[in-house]
């Protein structure tokens, strides 16, 4: 008998988990229609498209509806997006030409999908949601099932290209034991779903394009490896660490901290107040980024002081005596609003955005910060209010004034390009606290853009040119007395939590459900071991070889610390 071969498959692993089991693939998508001329009447085509695209809608808000939360949201925007007129003209413009439904939905989608993505930002990441939603329509027309995620009757590891939010929004997790996935990288969807969801993911996994269905697979997170046709010996060792991982899940919650006792307070990133109890249960010590954009992005007109108090109000009152960091709204041309900045942009990355646009409309800020005020002053919470996207030390006095004008005591800013970084002792000066914002940051340091997937690769925290920029922010606020905290997904990655730490952050803040893996963790080592580990990945070259980096000296100090 031919001697069994195990293979490792590498990729970023999501979280610490372990899972296993047999491997179901997402169907590939539907062919392209032909443009063969249309056997039917334009009108009778129009028909057939208006009731498949109002059956596609409402299917995705029937899935928003179940699945609920951010998921909802996302669904429904889709919902909106199929039943666009712009659209719809598009597609009755190719129907007047003789093509058939299937073929005018598909080129007037591709067309808008093209425009989308040459837009960037915001607008470039629902490229990926309008490709979901021809999906779905050219399958209703068709009458067959629409691609998705397979059903094979057991548990299975799911391999996909990338993941739609249709999809993800109502995965079975008792039959999806691990999510794989060929493209994407730690800031992708289908990655802050899983740490949303407590999946066992490993993302941007190249070669695991040839995996087959029915093959045995461990999905190993923590050391982002998928490992084809395992040994027994290897599903037993597998089983036992999630086992163990499990029993662990169950220990009482305690503040974080290192192993020395150094505290590394574990704070939340909440985009609303209504996950805030689930935050608590799950040992936040407070709020280290509350997204203020749910109150205006979908809105005409910006919400009322009123409006504002009510939701800020809810929000503190979650967390009596501790920390709130909440963000000013980081909006504009990448997120356009039209009582706020709508303007076309070239480049909406590198536009009018985040602090820039509220300075051009400052009766908005000042608005938020009255309500900011008045809700803190109605409640017991520890309010922290920073600014997004600042740049300069002048931005920086700027918000720091303008926060100190409306009874603001703590007023701080979000690091998150280059020159921030690097003039961050001078900011310091200034403001009272500095938050890393990881996302931004690593897309501004490499040129990438954070959601555009066909640069993907570079989206890593992990690089070492982000690493010395944090360490220069790190630094800084250790020669000021400065706080300097973590709210971008890198928080949640719980071996590079330990590299931010020993480049000087003092806080944390992640997914709510990353909190337990970040926690357990830091407890494995000291601030020494921390400062070395850091030291280890900032020597290496690329992203890949400083997680490699970080892993081995993380080993060697365990080793070394072990009785």
């Amino acid at each position: 008998m031919a001697e069994q071969v195990t293979r490792e498959l590498r990729g970023v692993g999501i979280g610490l988990g372990v899972a296993q089991g047999p491997v179901a693939r997402m169907a590939e998508p539907l062919p392209a229609p032909s443009d063969a001329a249309s056997t039917l009447s334009a009108d009778e085509e129009k028909a057939r498209v208006t009731d498949a695209v109002a059956a596609v809608a409402r299917e995705l808000e029937q899935r928003g509806a179940q699945a609920g939360g951010a998921a909802q949201d996302v669904l429904e925007a889709q919902a909106m997006m199929a039943e666009d007129p712009s659209l719809a003209d598009e597609v009755d413009a190719r129907l007047a030409q003789g093509k058939t439904g299937e073929y005018a939905v598909f080129d007037a989608f591709a067309s808008f999908r093209d425009q989308l993505t040459a837009m960037g930002g915001y607008l470039g990441e629902r490229a990926a949601d309008l490709d979901d939603v021809a999906q779905r329509v050219i399958a209703r027309l068709r009458g067959v099932a629409a691609p998705g995620v397979p059903d094979p009757g057991h548990p299975f590891v799911l391999v996909a290209k990338d993941l739609a939010p249709a999809d993800t929004a109502l995965l079975d997790l008792d039959k999806v034991l691990a999510l794989v996935t060929t493209e994407g990288g730690p800031t992708s969807h289908t990655a802050i779903l899983a740490r949303e969801k407590s999946i066992v993911a490993v993302v941007g996994t190249v070669e695991a394009k040839g995996l087959r269905d029915g093959q045995t697979v461990i999905v190993d997170a923590a050391a982002g490896v998928v490992t084809t046709d395992p040994t027994p010996d290897e599903l037993e060792r597998a089983q036992n660490r999630a086992a163990a991982r499990a029993a662990a899940a169950t220990a009482p919650v305690t503040d974080g901290a290192l192993a020395d006792g150094t505290p590394v307070p574990l704070l939340v990133n909440l985009g609303n107040a209504d996950a805030a109890a689930e935050a608590v249960e799950l040992g936040a010590e407070g709020v280290g980024l509350f997204r203020t954009e749910f109150l205006f992005l979908s809105a005409n007109q910006a919400p009322t002081v009123e409006q504002q108090r009510e939701a800020y109000t809810k929000l503190l009152a979650a967390f009596p005596g501790k920390k709130v960091v909440v963000r000013v709204l980081d909006a504009g041309a990448d997120k356009p609003l039209p009582f706020l900045n709508d303007a076309h942009e070239e480049n909406p990355a590198l536009g009018l955005r985040g602090l820039r646009a509220l300075r051009a409309s400052e009766d908005i800020l000042r608005e938020q910060l009255t309500a900011l005020a008045e809700a803190d002053a109605a409640t017991g919470a520890d309010l922290w209010v920073m600014a997004p996207m600042v740049s300069t030390v002048e931005e920086t006095q700027y918000f720091v004034d303008i926060a100190r004008d409306y009874g603001v005591k703590t007023a701080g800013v979000m690091v998150e390009v280059p020159s921030s970084a690097l003039l961050a002792d001078r900011i310091l000066e200034h403001a009272d606290f500095a938050s890393i914002g990881t996302n931004d940051l690593t897309q501004y340091t490499l040129a990438a853009d954070r959601l555009l997937g066909s640069v993907a690769t570079f989206q890593d925290p992990w690089h070492p040119a982000v690493l010395r920029l944090i360490r220069e922010v790190g630094d800084a606020g250790r020669a000021t007395g400065k706080p300097v905290g973590i709210c971008g997904e890198a928080a949640a990655d719980p071996l590079l939590a330990v590299v931010l730490v020993g480049l000087g952050a003092t806080s944390l803040s992640m997914a709510p459900t990353a909190l337990a893996d970040v926690r357990a963790t830091l407890l494995e080592h000291t601030l020494e071991g921390a400062r070395e580990i850091a030291q280890a990945a900032l020597a290496a070259d690329s992203a890949a070889s400083a997680r490699t980096a970080a892993q081995e000296a993380a080993s060697t100090r365990k080793k070394e610390t072990q009785p």
